[in-house]
């Protein structure tokens, strides 16, 4: 087989705000290298994107472009009129389209992984245009498509009621936490609080600043209980759509001396936050999987998370679950976790054999199997 990946969505830049799906893709790719050495593959990715940094081998063929695709004004024209002319000279088997959407006049079969249906299901999830592009794209990626991956059971039951795909066109392959999250010794832990003025006791929430995230929820519950837990909260992540409406009810419920807002981390950062956290705290509405739960579980910090969309499908008995509109149920489960150390004790354990058991070498044998089922489709 000769299969074309659309690589464009990968960044190696600390400051790149869409890493999720670009550390999918470099998994899925790292994983594919160790597992398949008979069939060819080539990379479609942006300038300046080397092999030395994918770490792939000699069979993997890495084509740069001349445009900044990684930019979605330049990646989205490039997916539908550049990449069919390419992918007609190659005579590739197949292409797979890691970011919902493949080319639609592709004459090849396509793949495609879809990652939430976000834009759909969630009115405030993207700005107008982008939540117009993606509804018409991705529907007619999916009509076209050989098959379909993704990332949890939930958000295959959501494509099938959505697009009316059959059971056998889907297949769900799991994240996994990168390999940088993982426990860290104590003296590590404690020169981290030291360096940003933490204390020894924190709690935590990293993600995007969006209403799906449920930011809100979690700051009223946090007001009801900060004088018992008399812990500060941290919050975490980049501004994102409508994150005003999260200041002004910070400021309303006159938490500025309990609540830091510390913006963007770094990946690198990111497993220290998590590890030297008392607890982290998401309690999302809506996810297509819910990474950030796992990354917490896997650096060894007890979890509080939601009952909506896929998070108890990640978390399974590794966490404390609480409906997203509970706003007494989250002051609840702060108070609890804070007060019982027997608790995060077992949380701690269970979160550490639940992390252990998603692996990107799953995601890779899945993905050659699908690749193999599309082409054998084709000879056919």
């Amino acid at each position: 087989m000769r299969i074309a990946i659309n690589g464009h969505i990968i960044s190696f830049a600390t400051s790149f705000r869409q890493g999720g799906v670009s550390n999918h893709t470099v998994e899925l790719l790292r994983e594919l290298a160790h597992i398949d050495t008979e069939n060819q593959y080539t990379v479609f990715v942006n300038p300046g994107v080397t092999r030395e940094q994918l770490g792939l081998p000699a069979h993997f063929e890495i084509a740069q472009s001349r445009l900044p695709t990684l930019l979605p004004k330049y990646r989205i024209p490039w997916e539908q009129t550049v990449a069919p002319l390419l992918l007609a000279r190659g005579r590739y088997t197949l292409f797979h389209g890691p970011l919902n959407t493949a080319p639609f006049l592709a004459p090849v079969p396509t793949v495609i992984t879809i990652h939430d249906l976000a834009f759909l299901d969630v009115q405030q999830s993207h700005r107008t245009v982008n939540r117009q592009y993606l509804k018409w794209a991705t529907h007619l990626s999916v009509r076209r498509a050989s098959h379909i991956m993704t990332v949890s059971e939930f958000t295959k039951q959501a494509i099938r009621a959505r697009y009316g795909v059959p059971d056998e066109r889907i297949t769900v392959a799991y994240n996994a936490p990168a390999r940088r999250f993982h426990p860290r010794p104590v003296k590590e832990l404690e020169s981290f609080r030291r360096s940003k003025g933490l204390p020894d006791r924190y709690l935590l929430y990293l993600g995007t600043l969006e209403p799906r995230k449920n930011v809100p929820v979690l700051l009223k519950a946090y007001a009801h209980v900060r004088d018992e837990v008399r812990l500060p909260l941290v919050i975490a992540g980049d501004k994102g759509w409508h994150y005003d409406e999260i200041f002004t009810l910070y400021r309303s419920l006159n938490l500025e001396r309990d609540v830091q807002f510390i913006g963007f981390v770094p990946p690198d950062e990111q497993p220290l936050w998590y590890a030297a956290a008392l607890a982290f705290v998401f309690p999302a509405r809506y996810e297509g999987f819910g990474m950030p739960p796992l990354e917490a579980m896997a650096c060894g910090t007890p979890v509080i998370t939601s009952t909506a969309t896929s998070l108890p499908e990640v978390a399974g008995d590794a966490a404390l679950l609480v409906d997203p509109d509970d706003v007494d149920g989250l002051a609840d489960a702060l108070q609890r976790i804070v007060s019982d150390h027997a608790l995060r004790d077992e949380l701690r354990e269970r979160g550490l054999a639940r992390a252990a058991m998603f692996h990107w070498r799953q995601l890779a044998e899945k993905a050659l199997g699908v690749y193999r089922q599309v082409a054998e489709e084709k000879v056919k």
